[in-house]
C-alpha cells in the first residue's frame, strides 16, 4: 500500500457530481492477483464486487470522498492501476487518474484494511445508504472480522507465509522436511515449527535478525513450539489473526485435513480449477512460489520445497508438509496449471 494520495472523478450515480476521490491505495483484481479475502478463486473474488469474471481483469482503487466516505472503485484500466501500484511500491509519485469510461462501478466501503486516509476531510467512515435506492443499495465492504477464524482469515494467513517465507522456513530442518519417517504419508510428514514468527509484523528465529513483513493484508500467525512451549503468544498487530503450529505429537503428514487438501489438490491437475484458484508467482532462485485454495483449506508451497497448510477445522493451525516422495511432483504439477502474473 501508498501513502500517496491523488484524485480521481468518481461515478455520477454514486458520489455527487462535483466530488472527487481522494486515493490512497489501489490492488489488482486479475486471476493471478486478487484479495484472497475476497475468494477461493477470481470468479469468487468477482462475485463478492458483483462484477463479471473477465479475464482481463480489473484495478480495485481504494480512497476517501469530499466527505470522508469510504468507495473501493473498480476500473478496467487494469495496466494503469499496475504501473501506480509499482510506482508506489519504488517510494514514487503517481497520479492514479483513470478516464471515466473505463470505470465500472463505485462500491461503498473498503474489503481490505487501509492505514492512511485523506487529509482535509472526515475520518474514513461508510457512506450514508442512497435514499433514492429504496433499501437496494449493496451494504458495504468491509475487511473479515480478525479476531475469529474462518475461510478469509485461513486465506489470510497463507497469503502471510508466502510473503515472509524465509521466516518460516527457518522454523524447519531439512532432516526434518526431506525425509518420511516410516509410517507417515507418502506425500510428506508435517514438523514442528520452532519460535515465534509474527506474520503481520516481525519473525522471530533465535538469534537471527528479525525480518519486516510487507503485504496488503496485515495477519499475524503466533507458533507455539509444542506441547512443551510455555512463551507468551506474540502480541497482535492491529490487523493480526492468530495462528498456532501442530502439536509435536500430530505430524501433519497424517492429519485428515491436510490429505483431504492434498487429494484435491491433485484433483486440480486432473481437472483444472476456476481460474485464480492456484497461482504462481516469483521466488529466489528457479523457484516459484505456489499459492492453492479450496473448500476449507489452503496451501503455500515453494516449488523446490515443502508446503505448509490452513485448515478451516484447525483454527489458527499451521501445518507444515514435508516435501516425501510424492510432494514434488505435486508442486510441479500446480505449477503447470497454474495462472502467473503478466
Amino acid at each position: 500500500m501508498t501513502d500517496e494520495e491523488g484524485a480521481v472523478a468518481a461515478p455520477n450515480d454514486t458520489v455527487a457530481d462535483d466530488d472527487a476521490l481522494y486515493v490512497l491505495t489501489a490492488v489488482l483484481l486479475t486471476p493471478a492477483q486478487f484479495p484472497s479475502v475476497l475468494g477461493d478463486d477470481y470468479p469468487a473474488a468477482c462475485a463478492a464486487l458483483a462484477v463479471e469474471p473477465y479475464a482481463e481483469g480489473y484495478g480495485l482503487i481504494l480512497g476517501q470522498d469530499g466527505s470522508g466516505a469510504r468507495w473501493t472503485v473498480v476500473v478496467e484500466d487494469v495496466s494503469l492501476v499496475a504501473v501506480a501500484i509499482a510506482a508506489w511500491d519504488c517510494g514514487m509519485e503517481y497520479d492514479l487518474s483513470p478516464d471515466d469510461r473505463s470505470v465500472v462501478c463505485a462500491l461503498p466501503g473498503w474489503p481490505l484494511p487501509v492505514a492512511v486516509a485523506a487529509p482535509g476531510v472526515a475520518a474514513p467512515h461508510d457512506p450514508l445508504p442512497d435514499p433514492e435506492a429504496e433499501g437496494t443499495s449493496p451494504a458495504p465492504l468491509a475487511p473479515p472480522d480478525t479476531e475469529s477464524w474462518g475461510p478469509a482469515q485461513r486465506r489470510m494467513g497463507a497469503d502471510e507465509i508466502a510473503h515472509q517465507w524465509t521466516a518460516w522456513r527457518e522454523q524447519i530442518d531439512d532432516a526434518t522436511a526431506f525425509t518420511t519417517p516410516a509410517g507417515t504419508d507418502p506425500a510428506g510428514t508435517g514438523a514442528e515449527l520452532g519460535a515465534e514468527p509474527e506474520a503481520g509484523a516481525v519473525a522471530e528465529s533465535g538469534p537471527e535478525p528479525q525480518p519486516e513483513v510487507e503485504g496488503e493484508v496485515e495477519v499475524e500467525v503466533d507458533v507455539e513450539t509444542g506441547p512443551e512451549a510455555g512463551d507468551e503468544p506474540a502480541a497482535n498487530t492491529e490487523a493480526g489473526t492468530d495462528a498456532e503450529a501442530p502439536a509435536a505429537d500430530a505430524p501433519s503428514g497424517v492429519h485428515p485435513g491436510v490429505r483431504r487438501a492434498l487429494a484435491q489438490a491433485q484433483d486440480y491437475v486432473d481437472a483444472p480449477p476456476p481460474p485464480g484458484r492456484v497461482r504462481s508467482s516469483f521466488a529466489t532462485g528457479d523457484a516459484r512460489m505456489l499459492r492453492a485454495d479450496g473448500p476449507g483449506w489452503s496451501l503455500v508451497a515453494r516449488t523446490d520445497d515443502i508446503a505448509f497448510v490452513l485448515l478451516d477445522e484447525e483454527p489458527g493451525e499451521v501445518l507444515p508438509v514435508g516435501r516425501g516422495t510424492e510432494l514434488p511432483g505435486l508442486l510441479k504439477a500446480l505449477d503447470a496449471l497454474a495462472v502467473r502474473p503478466a
